[in-house]
């Protein structure tokens, strides 16, 4: 079974600020690639593993069980995406930040 992936706009605004983030820190040519690089990694581990297995993540502190977080590495440390299973067929992305964060914003 298959899960649509949908992201909140919240976490779309997360997206561009984490992407907005690594272009402002970047000193070289390659460093540039890293923001896209990252931004693929993370839309491929919602359209490979989340959309297929979502319930074998991590519950979210708090959370009633259909609230987890998937860990997403990337370089030595990653991102985190906090999402809802909202149905049968439905996975809802709430939040993504970079592991090194404090909080979701």
């Amino acid at each position: 079974m298959s899960y649509a992936v949908e992201f909140t706009p919240g976490a779309s605004q997360d997206l561009l600020r984490l992407y907005e983030f690594l272009l402002e820190h970047a000193q070289f040519v390659e460093d540039l690639q890293l923001a896209e690089r990252a931004l693929d990694a993370i839309v491929a581990a919602t359209e490979g593993h989340l959309s297929q297995t979502p319930l074998i993540y991590r519950k979210a502190a708090g959370g009633n069980g259909l609230r987890r977080e998937l860990l997403v590495p990337f370089g030595s440390t990653g991102y985190v995406l906090l999402y809802e299973i909202a149905g049968p067929a439905k996975i809802v992305v709430l939040a993504v930040r970079h592991q090194r964060e404090e909080d979701y914003n």
